[in-house]
């Protein structure tokens, strides 16, 4: 009797640690799944070529850092920048990267993150004012240089051209789009041309189209028109097509971003130039620096006071668009 009590005592110790070391098992399991990060991505909206490359470069570099990658899509909507970012921050992000539609109404999402400890990570467009930990931004100021000397350079050569030109800028709440015509502005007026007139284009092609019919209609002997983005860009040289001119030759049209709607523009002889932005690479970027952040680092900012992060930008003509499609 002894004997099998004995036994029995052994089975229930053995069964015992067993369910202990399943238990400290599953227990393991689940501490090893928790600790797996998660970037979220709210990006501007998937529509336009330059967020593709964006969502792109910010997926690539989650999944190669082995996080879980969660997007959105704003869909040019401030409500739904609100709601789906609020979402994203409640399904447990390890940190937020977003393109916001409206950086001015970024304050509430901000806040959401913050209170939960969630690095923010802004991607272009702007910040709104917000605590956000750091922005990446193209050296959108230095861009707008780029098209004024190419402007000039090209002008020079034809002197039977006016010394006036226009400038379409995006949206107001695009603030550092707005350094990209505030830097072409102050450049080519030191070049000594006359800037007749700058209208905003909303950063959409067929607003682009319109306002440019104005300012041909206004300023007939316009000698060059500078986009602060592609989409308005293209708009404006079809705009110049139309009244039966040419975007190269007789009014000539440069861009920013180098989608490529505008690659293909400026291959076909419809518009000059375009300045070009890297969005796959500000997209692992942003990645690199949600990383440095989540790990209790401080970024290595360009303009520390502003907590930026400047990224180059080079000028493409029709050599290096023809180069940039065949890739």
């Amino acid at each position: 009797m002894k004997h099998v009590l004995r036994t029995s005592k052994l089975l229930l110790s053995v069964t015992a640690l067993t369910v202990v070391t399943v238990i400290s098992l599953t227990q393991s399991s689940v501490a090893e799944g928790s600790a797996k990060k998660k970037i979220g991505f709210s990006v501007y909206d998937m529509q336009y070529g330059f967020f593709q490359e964006m969502e792109k470069g910010t997926r690539e570099a989650s999944q190669a850092a082995g996080y879980d990658y969660v997007l959105v899509d704003q869909k040019s909507s401030e409500s739904t920048m609100v709601s789906a970012t609020q979402d994203l921050i409640n399904q447990g992000i390890s940190a937020l990267i977003i393109s916001p539609f409206k950086p001015d109404a970024l304050g509430p999402i901000v806040d959401a993150a913050k209170e939960k400890k969630i690095p923010v990570v802004i991607d272009d467009i702007g910040g709104g004012g917000t605590d956000y930990d750091v922005i990446v931004i193209s050296d959108n100021e230095k861009g707008g240089v780029l098209a004024a000397d190419y402007i000039d350079s090209v002008l020079r050569s034809r002197p039977n051209n006016s010394k006036k030109v226009a400038s379409i800028t995006c949206e107001p709440s695009a603030v550092y789009a707005a350094r990209r015509n505030a830097g072409f502005e102050t450049r080519i007026k030191e070049l000594g041309y006359q800037v007749v007139t700058t209208l905003s284009g909303n950063s959409r092609q067929e607003e682009g189209y319109r306002v440019t019919k104005d300012i041909l209609s206004a300023h007939p002997d316009v000698a060059a028109i500078f986009s602060g983005n592609d989409p308005m860009a293209v708009g404006a040289a079809q705009a110049v097509a139309d009244s039966g001119k040419s975007g190269v030759k007789d009014v000539l049209i440069v861009g920013f971003n180098a989608d490529e709607i505008a690659l293909q523009a400026i291959k076909a002889g419809q518009m000059g130039a375009t300045v070009q932005q890297v969005p796959r690479e500000m997209g692992k970027m942003t990645v690199d620096l949600a990383t440095k952040l989540m790990k209790g680092e401080k970024p290595d900012y360009s303009n520390a006071a502003n907590r930026e992060v400047y990224v180059p930008v080079n000028l493409i003509t029709a050599k290096e668009a023809d180069a940039l499609l065949k890739k």
